[in-house]
């Protein structure tokens, strides 16, 4: 009989996602869950959590069939650089506008990478914010204000 070998990378993201999953599907179904012609505000939050433990469960499984490869090394530079982006991006958007806290943000975070140039930043960072310009503004019609109060003279 073969023995059970699980890779522990593998199987502890597997064992994170069936946690997270659980504790997130009972938090909307506390929730009013509605119907699906009538979604309540628990009815979509309690689908993705059903998904995140399925998710968790097949990551689970291939753990013990699959061995993994060791971990390298940390990827600090990243986490530095993408992980607070949002946060940025979220202080500066009633300040500066839509286009300018985008923009940002995208120069920001694109330096997460060793091989970013400044120019090749600058054109990625106007290019994701045309392209949320054109998406976000023009096509869904949110009402963003392009330009906030902060560049106002």
């Amino acid at each position: 009989m073969k023995s059970l070998t699980i890779d522990t990378v593998n199987g502890l993201c597997g064992l994170l996602f069936i946690a997270l999953g659980l504790l997130f599907a009972y938090e909307s179904w506390v929730l009013d869950m509605g119907t699906a012609l009538r979604m309540g505000p628990g009815y979509f939050p309690f689908f993705l959590a059903l998904l995140l433990l399925v998710l968790g469960i097949v990551i689970l499984i291939q753990a013990t069939r699959v061995k993994g490869e060791p971990v390298g090394p940390i990827a600090w530079r990243g986490m530095l650089l993408i992980l607070p982006a949002p946060v940025l991006f979220g202080l500066t958007v009633r300040g500066l506008g839509f286009i300018p806290a985008v923009f940002l943000t995208a120069l920001f975070a694109s330096f997460a990478s060793l091989r970013m140039k400044p120019l090749m930043a600058l054109v990625l960072a106007a290019a994701v914010t045309a392209f949320s310009y054109v998406v976000f503004s023009l096509g869904l019609g949110l009402p963003f204000r392009s330009f906030g109060p902060w560049l106002s003279f």
